[in-house]
């Protein structure tokens, strides 16, 4: 017999954690599954807009959100996927790579992870010079030539930091101009030491052990450029695909009320997953307190 919990938060990025204290204050029965701790915020670079900080680091603060979770009684089931989700009357199913739980409510908070490229070389040359991260890998690139992928707050963040490191960045920008914050661009667009490329797309990834160079396309005209280095920043993808019984946007993203609710009674969603619009840590944080609210709402006014 599987224990039932009040709650299931699925997801430990800023929406869940958040939602994770604010169900501890409420003692409530509950626990948290997550791939990892931290989710987005752990890759960013500076980070100058959220509330209380004037600047801190995304690894910093995604530190100091695990400090705040931890001063809780939080049941943490850290490094397991969920691969899915289902409801069955009052009942909630949730599936991991490791095991089974049982839930009155749930909160999905499991964020977006990176998109890829598709391009050849992209999989041979993966942690072989090609990355996902920036904060993650950026120091391994010291004075060497690289590439960023991308042209919006992702790639502009990545090439921020890459800036302090690497000799000299190429970004690679498939269409006519940077869309990032404008703050963020006029940083980038002022330093000789990146070449902005817009207007082309990767054809392919280049090297022998480890890359040594992208084939671009620009113009019906092909380029060969010398990088030892890419990053690629070209947005994300909702971590949706374990759920189906929820309504969900074209992009992917779960829909969800004012309350943070979804088309499934019990089942909560909040952050990046959903379709609430600018994906911020600020907002992903208030999204999870008010995920967190609404299902303690429904567990006080449900009869079970």
């Amino acid at each position: 017999m599987k224990n039932m919990h009040d709650l299931i938060i699925i997801g430990a990025g800023p929406a869940g954690i958040t939602a994770a204290v604010y169900a501890a204050r409420k003692k409530m029965g509950f626990i948290v599954v997550s791939k990892d701790i931290g989710g987005q915020t752990a890759w960013s670079g500076d980070v100058e807009n959220y509330t209380g900080y004037q600047f801190i680091t995304g690894p910093e603060l995604a530190h100091k959100f695990q400090e705040h979770m931890q001063h809780y009684d939080v049941g943490l089931r850290e490094n397991e996927s969920v691969s899915g989700v289902s409801k069955t009357g009052d009942k909630i199913l949730v599936v991991t790579d490791k095991g089974e739980y049982e839930a009155r409510t749930v909160i999905i908070a499991s964020g977006k992870r990176t998109r890829e490229l598709n391009v050849p070389g992209e999989k041979e040359f993966k942690n072989k010079g090609l990355t996902y991260c920036a904060t993650c890998d950026g120091p391994l690139f010291p004075d060497k030539n690289v590439a960023v992928i991308g042209g919006g707050n992702s790639a502009l963040d990545a090439t921020l930091q890459l800036i302090k490191i690497a000799k000299h960045i190429h970004l690679i920008n498939i269409v006519s101009g940077l869309t990032g914050d404008p703050i963020m661009r006029e940083q980038v667009e002022a330093s000789d030491r990146v070449s902005i490329i817009n207007n082309a797309k990767v054809n392919a990834v280049l090297g022998n052990k480890f890359v040594n160079a992208i084939k671009i396309k620009k113009e019906d005209r092909e380029e060969t450029i010398d990088v030892e280095g890419v990053f690629v920043e070209i947005g994300l993808i909702p971590n949706s695909d374990f759920i189906k019984d929820v309504e969900k946007n074209e992009l992917g993203e779960i829909k969800v009320s004012l309350r943070n609710e979804t088309t499934q009674p019990a089942i909560f969603a909040a952050g990046d997953v959903t379709d609430v619009p600018e994906k911020q840590i600020i907002i992903a944080a208030g999204e999870g307190s008010k995920a967190c609210l609404s299902a303690f709402r429904y567990l006080a006014t449900h009869r079970f």
